[in-house]
C-alpha cells in the first residue's frame, strides 16, 4: 500500500478523509459497516495499475473522516451529497462507483438522485429495494425479525454502544468481519448481537491479524455511533425517498453477491435477485454469484478486483 496517498476533502460541510492512487477515469469505492478505506486495500493498487484513478473515502462517522452526532445527519440525501463533493473536487463531472454494504446504499441513491453523475456502478452485497409505501424501513424490519436483529438493536442511541463496549475493538472486528453464519443476524431473547455472535479461534486465510487490528485501532479513535447513525436514519431515509416512488435505476449495473452472505438463501433474496423484480427496477443489470460471505471484496478479493475491472472495460476510453 505504499503508494496509497491520504488526504482529507471539505465536502457537503464535513471533511471527509481519502486513500487515492492512480490517474485516469476516476472510481470510487464506497464501503459499508463496520469498515474504512481500507476495506478496498486489495482493490485500489490493482485498479490504479490498470489505468484508474481510485480514491476510497472514510465515509462520515467512520476513521478519520468527520462524525456528525445526529443520526439525522446520515440520511441518503447528505451521503450522497458528500460523493457528489468528492466528484465536484476532483473536477469530474462522472465517475464509476463500486458499493459493499451501505456504500452499495450510497451507490443506489447516487443512482437515483444524479444519474448524470455515474458512468457505471458496481454493487456488492446489497440489491436495490422499490420504497414500500406502506411501511418504513426499520419499523418492517423490526416488525419481521423482532428485537433481537442487529438493525433492531442499533435503533436506540446508547443501547448497542454499551454491548460493544464489553468487547475490545479487536474482538468486535472479528465476530463481524469474519462472520460465517448465512441466516440472519439474529439474537436469542435478552441477548445482544454483539454478545451472540462467535469470535473464530482462527483465522481465515483472506486476512491477517494485523490487518484486523488496523480495523480496531481505527475503531478504538472513532467509536461505532458514526456506523449505528446510518441504521437510526432509516425511517427518515423512507420518509425523504417518497418523491422517487417506483423509480427506475437507469445507469448500467453490475452486481455482486456472496451465495454464503446473510440471509442470501433462507429471506428470498436469491430468488430476488435473478428475478424479473430487481431487473425491471434496474433494466441495464448483471447479476455476479460468488463462491463467499459478506465481505466478499476481501475474502475474494482477486475474483471481485476482475470483476469490477471487466465492467470497467465495456466503456470506451474518454
Amino acid at each position: 500500500m505504499n503508494d496509497v496517498t491520504h488526504q482529507r476533502i471539505k465536502t457537503n460541510g464535513i471533511w471527509l478523509q481519502i486513500a487515492e492512487q492512480g490517474t485516469g477515469p476516476l472510481v470510487l469505492l464506497l464501503h459499508g459497516f463496520p469498515d474504512i478505506w481500507y476495506s478496498w486495500r486489495h482493490q485500489i493498487g490493482f485498479l490504479a495499475n490498470h489505468g484508474y484513478h481510485v480514491v476510497a473515502p472514510d465515509l462520515r462517522g467512520y476513521g478519520d473522516s468527520d462524525s456528525p452526532l445526529s443520526p439525522s445527519s446520515y440520511t441518503v440525501m447528505q451521503l450522497v451529497g458528500d460523493v457528489i463533493g468528492l466528484l465536484d473536487h476532483f473536477g469530474e463531472q462522472q465517475a464509476f462507483v463500486v458499493g459493499h454494504d451501505w456504500g452499495a446504499v450510497i451507490g443506489w441513491h447516487l443512482c437515483l438522485f444524479r444519474p448524470e453523475r455515474v458512468k457505471g456502478l458496481i454493487n456488492i452485497s446489497v440489491p436495490y429495494f422499490d420504497r414500500n409505501p406502506k411501511a418504513k424501513y426499520a419499523d418492517a424490519l423490526i416488525r419481521t425479525y423482532g428485537d433481537g436483529f442487529y438493525i433492531s438493536q442499533f435503533q436506540e442511541p446508547g443501547r448497542a454502544e454499551r454491548a460493544f463496549a464489553r468487547h475490545d475493538y479487536l474482538t468486535v472486528m472479528k465476530k463481524f468481519l469474519l462472520i460465517t453464519q448465512t441466516d440472519n443476524l439474529i439474537a436469542p431473547p435478552g441477548v445482544e448481537i454483539i454478545d451472540y455472535l462467535q469470535t473464530p479461534s482462527w483465522l481465515p486465510s483472506w486476512i491477517t491479524e494485523e490487518e484486523l487490528q488496523v480495523y480496531a485501532d481505527k475503531f478504538q479513535e472513532s467509536g461505532f455511533t458514526g456506523g449505528f447513525n446510518y441504521y437510526r436514519a432509516m425511517n427518515l431515509n423512507w420518509e425523504l425517498t417518497a418523491p422517487w416512488q417506483g423509480s427506475k435505476i437507469l445507469v448500467p449495473v453490475k452486481f455482486l453477491v456472496g451465495d454464503k452472505d446473510l440471509g442470501f438463501e433462507n429471506t428470498g433474496v436469491r430468488e430476488y435477485v435473478q428475478g424479473d423484480t430487481f431487473r425491471s427496477l434496474v433494466p441495464n443489470l448483471e447479476v455476479v454469484i460468488l463462491d463467499g460471505h459478506h465481505f466478499l471484496q476481501q475474502e475474494k478479493h482477486q475474483e471481485v478486483s476482475q470483476e469490477i475491472l471487466s465492467f470497467l472495460r465495456k466503456f470506451p476510453a474518454e
